[in-house]
């Protein structure tokens, strides 16, 4: 899983023996994103991986692997993500950044995916601006070098980067067309979740209860940040958290294939109900 407040419900699922109490012991792997770690969970080194829905989608429609969606992590609430600028910078509208360079941690994912809906609503095309790789902790360091001229931010960089550096918030990142966008999942093989069907359930049934914690009280996604993350308290006090989720709906997910369509990250349509897994019997 990605160090990002999105899957506090796996650590507070372990904090509270939930999945103990399902006879799993799960531990977790730090990953730097959910793209690199696919050949890990479809060579099996991984059983369940933390991803954003647009790679897995990208995964499956392109014949790359199957995957099931087991769990919801994540939808964008406002200012979860934000599209930031320097402080002092000319850029006051989205429209301003025809030709400019826009920070992302990906190329062809979650964060560009977004950037393009939001330039459409303004006007503009992807290749009206030039999309540049950089990583979430080097982000904000980068805008104020003035190597991008914008950065897509989640929490808590976003934060960090105004609180440190000045940064304004040019746009939140998931709005009109985008807001409440499903940002990522669980996944396991296809393969996998067939031969363990039971294993996948309990996994899902001690996933659901940590998700319920997270919903109902901030306070211990606040402490479970500090088991996985670098996230100091003082930063996690300020955050604005996201809609975790007890259950994946088929319709919000499919939000993500068709915007993937209209901007061409797949080639054709695609229905993500084969990525949803039927419940195995208790």
């Amino acid at each position: 899983m990605l160090p990002l407040p999105e899957v506090a419900p796996i650590q507070i699922a372990i904090d509270k023996g939930y999945f103990k109490a399902e006879g799993l012991n799960v531990k977790f792997q730090i990953i730097q994103g959910g793209a690199a770690a696919v050949p890990d969970l479809l060579t099996g080194k991984l059983q369940v991986l933390h991803s954003n829905y647009v790679s897995a989608v990208s995964l499956v429609a392109k014949g790359t692997g199957k995957v099931k969606v087991v769990g919801e992590a994540y939808t964008a609430k406002p200012n979860n993500f934000a599209l930031m600028v320097k402080k002092g910078s000319p850029i006051a509208k989205v429209a301003d950044l025809k030709g400019k360079k826009v920070g992302v941690n990906t190329l062809n994912n979650v964060a560009t995916l977004s950037v393009s809906a939001l330039l459409k609503t303004h006007g503009l095309k992807p290749e009206d601006v030039q999309f540049v790789e950089q990583p979430f902790p080097q982000m904000a360091g980068a805008l104020e070098a003035g190597q991008i001229e914008a950065a897509f931010l989640p929490e808590p960089f976003h934060q960090t980067a105004a609180s440190q550096n000045g940064a304004v918030q040019l746009s939140d990142a998931f709005t009109g067309p985008t807001a409440d966008f499903p940002i990522a999942g669980y996944l396991v093989t296809e393969q996998f979740a067939k031969d363990n069907p039971k294993t996948v359930a309990a996994f899902q049934r001690a996933l659901v209860k940590g998700a319920e914690q997270a919903i109902s009280n901030s306070a211990e996604v606040k402490t479970a940040l500090g088991k996985y993350t670098k996230i100091d308290p003082a930063t996690a006090d300020l955050m604005v958290l996201g809609g975790y989720s007890t259950s994946v709906n088929e319709t919000r997910l499919q939000r993500v294939a068709d915007l993937m369509l209209e901007f061409g990250y797949i080639p054709q349509k695609f229905e993500v109900k084969q990525m949803m897994l039927t419940p195995a019997a208790s």
